[in-house]
């Protein structure tokens, strides 16, 4: 049979099937299909983009003067909303498919959107140890420039897709918490848009009051429009320390004592039941054991969830070298054990997609 009739058989009994079942039943309880015919193709045409246009913007120099035509505008936005006499409450206004989020930002529909289009990194400062970013600048983003220049955030959380201004107005937290606390703690300056249009700069000696108040706010006390947020030198591996324990008590105090050491750059446990746990330590190193070097963020590597759970199942102490951006992105491609709820056929596809898009 010729292919293309074989392909829009497939196709035909694909809709019949749809029209069937419904479109609602098929999204909810066969996902995976939506998922990979078109979630996942987007994506990652979406972050090759991004990608690229990020990359480009950074080598010409042009992201600073496209900043400022960018804040003035928001002005403009915020300033004709109080001509208008200020109705209904401002909100940004990123789509919804854009978050990290499952939530329907219903109120969206009713406030007045101030289009905030600024996800640009705008200048790495290696003298004074910081990144001037835009909000909407992710971690993904962040590592792939970072790291390229031989720097790195000290507190970087792992999912690709987080941005500096939902970690700012809310709240981030990574395994380096322990020593730098939460994301807030390594940012130095904010830079707003308040609700009269006017831009303010504030930091721990300009607006403290300001600077204070800005993480965990919600976005209520203005639109960040950019952060300046501490660098700290980066290494090219992880060497990363498995230790599977037992005993709920025994956990968390070990948990505690790993934490306490400061000579741990990074401290997670992940607990697969009440009284079981895999504990894992780490450091950052420039040499490493070829024999022991694992780059989990390869399309064809186990879950990083999974493949720490074979620590306890065999109940054994281990060593490995994991590539510095690997380890940051560990969770990405399940998005921590969120993936594992998908049908099998899902699995190999978004690992591979994930592969390409997030461990250039």
């Amino acid at each position: 049979m010729d292919p293309l009739l074989y392909l829009g058989g497939l196709v035909v009994l694909f809709l019949l099937w749809i029209k069937v079942k419904g479109l609602d039943y098929v999204i909810v309880h066969q996902r995976w299909i939506f998922v990979c015919l078109f979630l996942l193709p987007l994506s990652v045409i979406f972050d090759v983009y991004y990608y690229l246009r990020a990359w480009l913007i950074f080598k010409m120099c042009s992201a600073p003067k496209q900043h400022d035509q960018r804040v003035r505008n928001i002005q403009r936005q915020v300033r004709e909303w109080r001509k208008e006499g200020g109705k209904t409450h401002m909100c940004t206004g990123r789509p919804g498919w854009l978050t990290v989020s499952l939530r329907v930002g219903k109120y969206k529909k009713t406030n007045k959107n101030i289009m905030i289009n600024m996800m640009d990194i705008l200048e790495v400062d290696t003298q004074r140890q910081v990144v001037r970013v835009e909000p909407l600048v992710n971690m993904g983003q962040i590592t792939a420039l970072l790291n390229s220049l031989g720097w790195t955030l000290p507190v970087l959380p792992e999912l690709d897709d987080l941005t500096v201004g939902g970690l700012v107005m809310g709240t981030g937290i990574e395994s380096s918490s322990h020593i730098y606390g939460l994301f807030q703690h390594i940012c130095v300056a904010f830079e707003l848009v308040l609700a009269d249009g006017s831009l303010v700069r504030c930091t721990e000696e300009e607006n403290s009051d300001l600077f204070h108040a800005v993480p965990w706010s919600c976005g209520t006390l203005g639109f960040l429009v950019a952060a300046e947020i501490k660098i700290v030198p980066a290494r090219l591996w992880v060497r990363l320390q498995y230790e599977p324990i037992r005993g709920l008590e025994n956990i968390c105090r070990r948990f505690s004592e790993a934490s306490e050491d400061k000579n741990n750059t990074f401290v997670e446990g992940l607990q697969y039941s009440l009284d079981e746990a895999v504990i894992m330590t780490g450091t950052m190193t420039d040499t490493a054991e070829p024999d022991k070097i694992n780059r989990i963020g390869l399309h064809y590597k186990p879950w990083f969830f999974k493949h720490v759970e074979r620590y306890l199942t065999e109940n054994k102490k281990a060593v490995e070298y994991i590539p510095l951006r690997h380890y940051y992105h560990r969770h990405t491609r399940s998005i921590f054990w969120d993936m594992s709820s998908y049908s099998p056929p899902a699995h190999a596809l978004v690992s591979l997609m994930h592969a390409h898009t997030h461990c250039y």
